[in-house]
């Protein structure tokens, strides 16, 4: 499988929502105010693009605009098969830690049916509710820790119990069919 990274995932997704020229991501990006949680730069998007296209993650077509061309690219199908797989694979290892993939994952949930979401958020808070009884039986071993150190255990376990409310609360939601907006084409 082909590996992402967290600036091709961005930009992969983007142009499976719809062809996409380089000017095109970066108003997304800027209109969704992606940029206060990604680390992708402007200028990066070029570069980017050109990556996924040498990888045969991505095609383009040329149209003239102006009087000058530029490349409107698209997602191949083996494009759409790895971003689907990568979709799956961060919503599934999502363990309550603050992850810039998983935002952008979610932000691709049409990608996956629901037996797929579904499956990959119970898997999710399975592993963060194995992992929040591990960190509350550290710090039952001594209750008389000091807040610095009890702290560093009551704090995570307090995050886990919001990100498990959330994914519970995404699972009901997916259940009673709410829709994701645009569908995204999974080829």
């Amino acid at each position: 499988m082909e590996v992402l990274s967290h600036k091709q995932f961005v930009v992969l997704g983007l142009i499976a929502e719809t062809p996409s020229h380089a000017y095109n991501i970066n108003q997304r990006i800027e209109e969704r105010g992606m940029r206060d949680w990604t680390a992708i730069g402007k200028s990066s998007i070029y570069r980017i693009m050109i990556e996924l296209e040498n990888t045969k993650l991505v095609e383009y077509y040329e149209e003239e605009v102006d009087h000058r061309k530029r490349k409107v690219y698209t997602i191949t199908d083996y494009g759409a098969k790895i971003l689907k797989e990568k979709v799956y694979n961060v919503i599934k290892g999502f363990i309550g830690k603050n992850d810039e993939d998983f935002y952008v994952a979610f932000s691709m949930l049409p990608l996956l049916n629901t037996d797929q979401l579904i499956k990959a958020f119970s898997y999710s808070i399975g592993t963060m509710k194995k992992h929040k009884v591990e960190l509350e039986n550290m710090l039952s071993v001594n209750p008389n820790f000091p807040i610095n150190v009890s702290g560093l255990f009551i704090h995570p376990i307090k995050i886990l119990e919001t990100d498990i409310l959330f994914m519970e609360w995404v699972i009901e939601k997916i259940k009673e069919g709410d829709e994701f907006g645009k569908k995204i084409s999974s080829k």
